[in-house]
C-alpha cells in the first residue's frame, strides 16, 4: 500500500465499520444484546451504559434478560427502554427485566431488507466519495510534477482496487444481513 493512499484506505475502512455498527442495531426477529449498546441509564445522576449497571443475557432466541446489579435501577432501566426507539415493552418481576421480541411479519422483514439495502448504498456512495478525493489528490500531485503520468495511472488503479474491495465487502455484509432478516 502506497503511503499516499493509506489515509483513504483508513477512511474506507471506517465507512465499513460504521455500516457494521448500523447493521447490528437492525433487529432481525432474534434477540441481540447489542441492540442495547447505545442505551444510557441514569445511575446516581450519571448517564451510564446498560452493560455497566446490569447483566444482560439471552436465555431464549427471542428474549433478552436484563438483571440490574441494584434492584432500585429496574424502574430507570425500564424508562430508558421505553423512551428509546427500540419499540419494545419491558416486563419485570421485581428482579429482572425481560424484553420479548415479537416474530417479524413478512412485510416488516421486507421493509428491514429495504433499509439494509439503503444503508449499504449510502456506504457505497461514501466509499466512492473517498475514491474521488484520492483521485483528486493524485491529479494535484501530478499537476505539480510530484508524480509522473505512469505513477498517476498506477496509483489510480490501486485506488480503484481498494474501492472495489470495500464495495465487495459492503455487498457481502448487505447480503448476509438480508439473509438473516429473511430467515424465519
Amino acid at each position: 500500500m502506497d503511503a499516499r493512499l493509506e489515509q483513504y484506505n483508513v477512511k474506507m475502512s471506517k465507512t465499513l465499520d460504521s455500516l457494521k455498527e448500523e447493521f447490528v442495531s437492525i433487529r432481525a426477529g432474534r434477540a441481540n444484546p447489542h441492540l442495547l449498546d447505545k442505551l444510557k441509564v441514569d445511575y446516581y445522576g450519571q448517564p451510564s451504559s446498560l452493560q455497566s449497571v446490569a447483566n444482560i443475557s439471552v436465555p431464549e432466541a427471542r428474549v433478552i434478560q436484563i438483571q440490574p446489579w441494584e434492584s432500585k435501577l429496574i424502574k430507570d432501566i425500564e424508562k430508558a427502554i421505553i423512551n428509546s426507539d427500540l419499540g419494545l415493552t419491558p416486563s419485570n418481576d421485581g428482579k429482572v427485566i425481560r424484553l420479548v421480541f415479537p416474530e417479524l411479519t413478512e412485510e416488516r422483514r421486507k421493509d428491514l431488507v429495504k433499509d439494509v439495502k439503503k444503508k449499504a448504498e449510502n456506504a457505497r456512495v461514501a466509499v466512492r466519495n473517498v475514491r474521488r478525493d484520492a483521485n483528486d489528490m493524485l491529479k494535484k500531485l501530478n499537476k505539480s510534477s510530484e508524480i509522473s503520468e505512469d505513477e498517476l495511472k498506477t496509483l489510480e488503479d490501486k485506488t480503484q482496487q481498494l474501492t472495489d474491495k470495500y464495495i465487495a465487502d459492503i455487498d457481502k455484509l448487505m447480503e448476509d444481513k438480508s439473509k438473516e432478516i429473511l430467515t424465519v
